[in-house]
């Protein structure tokens, strides 16, 4: 009997394209859905007829109402070696396995400074002026060189962002709980005496931290005014760490000079969303690891894991 795969969020319908299915296509029938399924009782309805599912990051939570409703899934593949929205008791508990893939930091960095970079020198302001006939020059560029770059995070992605800032001249400081001089130290950057101080005095801030319970608000309305009107806020960590009624509330009132940001609380963003429309704010649609090089690894060891799962040894289990 040959089992059906469905890969969800296809959005740029690539999945079959970026990776060899050939290892398992003499038993595996694979669907991918480019579109999203919103709930779940469409996610269920979707899916029934599925024994494997490949999901990316984080975009599809899998409560264990789903799980229950899905009886025939026996393997559920999800990018990446870490997923918070996986109830992975209620997948054992109904036999599912739970395997992952590998996920290179990289991409999230480039688009950290991408948007960055975007803000403070108002590209696509500027772009829209130039391309539309509008006024030649409307914006003046904020520096890098010589400011201060603060960051929310020195893990993997974090201090390669410090690094790039450090090759522009900018001042690079850190802050996360438990965060040690030591790391500081060997990324070369300086050690914030705290959050509120790195808020205060920072030209840019970029959030590099993982989602918990001690993140999550981390930056809620007394935070956000703790930063200087000029400063930027980039986040293409979680949207959750970031306060997002207080975000809009700063970028509508003035009180920071711009936000960039690929995460949001709900994925896709709803049409009639306030962070379509705000003001002051470079938005992306979490396209943090959405490159090429990331998608190949996602797809092409999500082979790897239906191969290994139907030989009897599954491989990169998470649980």
């Amino acid at each position: 009997m040959r089992l059906r795969c469905a890969v969800l969020d296809d959005f740029q319908k690539v999945a079959t394209q970026l990776a060899d299915w050939s290892a398992v296509a003499d038993r595996v029938d694979v669907v991918s859905f480019p579109e999203h399924f919103d709930g779940l009782d469409e996610l269920a309805l979707a899916l029934a007829d599925f024994d494997i599912v490949v999901t990316l990051r984080e975009r599809v939570p899998f409560p264990a109402e789903l799980f229950a409703r899905l009886p025939r899934l026996k393997l559920l593949v999800a990018s990446g070696m870490r997923n918070s929205v996986i109830d992975h008791a209620a997948a054992e508990a109904h036999g599912v396995t739970v395997c992952g893939t590998g996920s290179s930091p990289t991409p999230p960095v480039e688009l950290t400074w991408a948007l960055l970079l975007g803000l403070a020198r108002g590209i696509v302001t500027e772009n829209a002026a130039l391309r539309s006939g509008g006024p030649w020059q409307s914006t003046v560029g904020a520096d890098l060189h010589g400011r201060r770059l603060g960051l929310l995070g020195l893990g993997k992605t974090g201090s390669r962002v410090a690094r790039v800032g450090l090759a522009f001249g900018m001042r690079v400081s850190a802050w996360s709980r438990h965060l040690t001089q030591q790391r500081a130290d060997e990324v070369g950057v300086e050690l914030a005496s705290s959050m509120e101080e790195l808020l205060a005095g920072s030209d840019f801030v970029s959030v590099h931290l993982v989602l918990g319970d001690r993140t999550r608000g981390l930056l809620g309305p007394a935070e956000l005014a703790l930063m200087k009107p000029t400063a930027y806020l980039v986040n293409t960590s979680r949207a959750a760490i970031v306060d997002q009624d207080a975000l809009l509330a700063a970028l509508h009132e003035g009180r920071i000079a711009g936000a960039g940001v690929d995460v949001f609380d709900t994925e896709p963003l709803p049409a009639g969303h306030p962070m379509r429309t705000a003001p002051r704010l470079l938005a992306t649609p979490h396209l943090g690891y959405v490159s090429r090089a990331n998608y190949e690894t996602y797809y092409g060891q999500a082979v790897e894991d239906i191969r290994a799962f139907l030989d009897g040894a599954p491989v990169r289990r998470l649980g």
